[in-house]
C-alpha cells in the first residue's frame, strides 16, 4: 500500500500560521467491490489555506470528498473535518461547509435565484447582495428558469450556491469545468479572495495550472493513492528539462489502428508534477505537439518501428526535476511498460 503523510503546513500569511487542520485525513481506504478507488490515504489540510488535489479521472479525486462530506463511508481509516468526525457529520457541521460536487444536477422550472434561495433556508444566511454580487462577477442570469440554462450557467449557479454562504471550508470538485477561460479565471479569483478572508478551500483538478495558480499545497493522486504532496512554490520552482524516453517491451501488434499507416498507444505517467497524457502514435518521425502546460502532449512515431530497439527517439520537454519512471499501458495490455529518462 502506498501513501504519503504529511505534516502539518509551514505555510504562513501575514506572519501567522494557521491554527490546527480544517482536514485531517488518516489512512482512508474504499473498496468498490473488487476496485480499490483510495489505497491508504494520509493528508492534511491547514485553517485558511488552499489545497489542491490533482489526478487524471479516476484517480479518487471525487471520492475523497465524498468521504470527507460523509456522502459516502470508507472502507476503513477515518477523516476529520472542521474538529468532527466526518461519520458523526450532522446539519451542523454541513452548514460550515460549501460544496460544490462535479455531477450536479439542476433542473425545473423554478429561477436560479428561488433555488438559491431556497438552499440558503436549508443552510443559513446569505448576506445581503452578495449572491447578485456573485452572479454578476459570473455574468449569471439568475431569473431565467434553471432548465433552461446551458451547461456553462448551471455550472455558475452551482458556485454561487457553493459561495453564497462564505462557509468556513469550501469543497470545490473541479469547479472550472464546462467555463470558458475568462469564467475559469473568475473562479480562480473567488478561490483566493476565499482564502484571504481566512477560509479554507479544498479543491480538485486535472489542469496543473488551474492548481498552481490557486493552491498552496498540491496533492498528486493517482491510482488511489498520493504520489506526493507539495508546495506551489516548489512547483513552480521547478526547471524545464529536457527527457529523452526509451521504451521497452511494446510491439507494434499490441497498438491500436488508428488510420492507415498508423497505430496508437496511450502513454499515462508523472514526471515531476507534470501529469502527461501521450497519445503515441509512431515512433521515430519525433513529431510533438500538444498543450504542454496543462499536461496533454501528442508524440508522433513512425509506423512499425518498436520503441527501445536502437533508436534514441524524441526529446519530450517537461516541467520538473524528479526522475520517476513515466508508464505505458497499451490497449488490452494489463502490464504497465517503463520510460525511463537518459541523457539529452
Amino acid at each position: 500500500m502506498s501513501h504519503i503523510a504529511l505534516g502539518r503546513s509551514t505555510h504562513v500569511r501575514d506572519g501567522v500560521t494557521p491554527p490546527g487542520a480544517a482536514i485531517d485525513v488518516v489512512d482512508l481506504v474504499k473498496q468498490f467491490g473488487h476496485n480499490r478507488a483510495l489505497n491508504g490515504v494520509i493528508f492534511q489540510v491547514p485553517r485558511g489555506t488552499v489545497f489542491g488535489v490533482i489526478g487524471p479521472n479516476g484517480a479518487g479525486k471525487t471520492t475523497i470528498m465524498r468521504a470527507l462530506l460523509d456522502i459516502i463511508r470508507p472502507t476503513s481509516g477515518q477523516a476529520t473535518v472542521l474538529g468532527t468526525r466526518s461519520r458523526n457529520a450532522g446539519p451542523e457541521l454541513r452548514r460550515r461547509i460549501g460544496y460544490l460536487p462535479g455531477e450536479l444536477i439542476l433542473e425545473g422550472r423554478t429561477s436560479g435565484r428561488c433555488l438559491l434561495a431556497h438552499y440558503a433556508d436549508i443552510s443559513g444566511p446569505v448576506a445581503a447582495g452578495h449572491v447578485q454580487e456573485l452572479a454578476e462577477r459570473l455574468r449569471l442570469d439568475l431569473d431565467r428558469p434553471v432548465r433552461k440554462l446551458s451547461k456553462g450557467n448551471k455550472q455558475k449557479l452551482a458556485i454561487v450556491q457553493a459561495f453564497m454562504h462564505q462557509a468556513e471550508l469550501l469543497v470545490l470538485d473541479e469547479p472550472t469545468s464546462g467555463l470558458d477561460p475568462l469564467m475559469q479565471q473568475e473562479v480562480l479569483r473567488l478561490v483566493r479572495e476565499a482564502r484571504d478572508r481566512g477560509q479554507t478551500v479544498f479543491l480538485s483538478s486535472h489542469v496543473i495550472s488551474e492548481i498552481q495558480q490557486a493552491a498552496d499545497e498540491v496533492a498528486i493522486l493517482r491510482g488511489g493513492s498520493i504520489v506526493t504532496i507539495n508546495s506551489v512554490e516548489e512547483l513552480r520552482a521547478t526547471a524545464i528539462r529536457h527527457l529523452r524516453l526509451v521504451a521497452s517491451g511494446i510491439r507494434p501488434t499490441d497498438l491500436a489502428a488508428t488510420g492507415a499507416g498508423y497505430t496508437q498507444a496511450t502513454l499515462f505517467g508523472l514526471i515531476g508534477f507534470l501529469l502527461l497524457s501521450i497519445a503515441a502514435t509512431s515512433w521515430g518521425a519525433g513529431a510533438l505537439g500538444g498543450d504542454e502546460e496543462s499536461g496533454r502532449l501528442e508524440l508522433t512515431l513512425a509506423h512499425g518501428v518498436t520503441p527501445g530497439t536502437g533508436s534514441r527517439g524524441p526529446v519530450l520537454r517537461h516541467r520538473g526535476k524528479d526522475p520517476r519512471a513515466l508508464r505505458a499501458a497499451a490497449p488490452g495490455r494489463a502490464a504497465a511498460q517503463r520510460f525511463v529518462e537518459t541523457a539529452d
